[in-house]
């Protein structure tokens, strides 16, 4: 039996914001007294992740850094937006790598270890299907999660973003014995809809929306529904 967990927004979150919170902190170390708003942010970052196009697989991405190199040139647009070009934008978005992926930044919500004790002592196996960065690893070990999952799929790693049928497929390749196995995480499109189109029922977790027949508004209450 075989749980497949999101990550970001189900079982754990960035204490400090997402990108946006990022380069706004990062714009406000490099001009003491520049507080951008976030919402001058945002648009500049509305289709630079490649989880914004999940139907181009970029199985040719092989490093870390490789990966860093497909968002920088959008973060730079924003910091040349607002007075910083040249070599100083080239580094300040290297920064907010380093400012996004620590992992003291990271937290775990308060029902994620109870819930997934609770579901162990059930029989369940635990893995993590996640659209994120390639330094999730780390974040996950940090949290103290590493322990309780039998497996995580990156889509940093595969090259396969949610919804692509292929994220998931991989997952069921590699427990071919799991004789039943549901989706949770907190993405209409790319975690309940991308698991119905492979034939994996799907729980929709701290949201609720109109259509979806499993919603939770906490992990514990996963036990209850699979």
């Amino acid at each position: 039996m075989l749980l497949i967990w999101d990550f970001d927004e189900t079982l754990g979150y960035r204490r400090d914001g997402k990108f946006s919170a990022v380069l706004q902190e990062v714009i406000r170390r490099a001009r003491e007294g520049l507080d951008v708003p976030i919402e001058e942010i945002r648009p500049f970052l509305q289709s630079c992740y490649p989880w914004h196009t999940p139907e181009r697989p970029h199985r040719h991405i092989r490093s870390a850094d490789q990966w860093w190199e497909m968002l920088y040139p959008a973060f730079e647009r924003v910091f040349a937006h607002f007075g910083f070009a040249g070599q100083e934008a080239r580094a300040m978005a290297r920064e907010a790598r380093a400012v996004y992926t620590d992992p003291a930044r990271w937290a775990l919500y308060d029902d994620t270890l109870p819930a997934l004790a609770l579901l162990s002592a059930r029989g369940w196996r635990h893995v993590v299907l996640s659209n994120h960065v390639p330094e999730l690893r780390a974040i996950v070990r940090h949290l103290g999660l590493a322990p309780h999952l039998a497996a995580l799929f990156n889509s940093a790693e595969t090259g396969y973003e949610k919804p692509h049928p292929r994220a998931f497929e991989i997952v069921l390749q590699r427990f071919p014995g799991a004789r039943r196995v549901w989706m949770i995480g907190d993405s209409l499109a790319a975690d309940v809809e991308g698991a119905r189109r492979v034939g994996i029922p799907a729980i929709l977790v701290r949201k609720r929306h109109e259509g979806v027949e499993y919603c939770c508004d906490s992990l514990l209450e996963v036990a209850s529904i699979v």
